[in-house]
């Protein structure tokens, strides 16, 4: 699915939506994303030590990282590949590259 965010809001419809089982597994590793913050939070309500906050940190944010890879590697094959045959390729990848940079950061 050609996924929105924040800044970059379009709206746009999936070329080929995901399946049931792509989109089941995109929805259990954001649950399971949700539950390790919620644990984070209860770290914090705990006074547990700094460093073993900040490591939890870093698995969630591995962890969204390797999610949002596993939708942008579905929207470029999918997505970015049928605007390039249609010939709208150029706007696609524009909004790919804007996306990407916001992504890295």
């Amino acid at each position: 699915m050609c996924e929105e965010h924040e800044l970059i809001s379009t709206n746009k419809k999936p070329i080929k939506p995901r399946t049931e089982s792509e989109q089941q597994k995109v929805l259990n590793r954001l649950k399971r994303i949700e539950g390790q913050v919620r644990g984070i939070q209860k770290m914090v309500e705990d006074d547990r030590y700094c460093i073993d906050i900040l490591v939890q940190m870093s698995a969630i944010n591995s962890a969204l990282k390797n999610t949002g890879f596993q939708i942008l590697e579905k929207h470029m094959h999918h997505c970015v590949s049928h605007a390039i045959q249609t010939g709208d390729g150029e706007e696609s990848i524009d909004e790919l590259m804007k996306v990407m940079q916001q992504f890295s950061k």
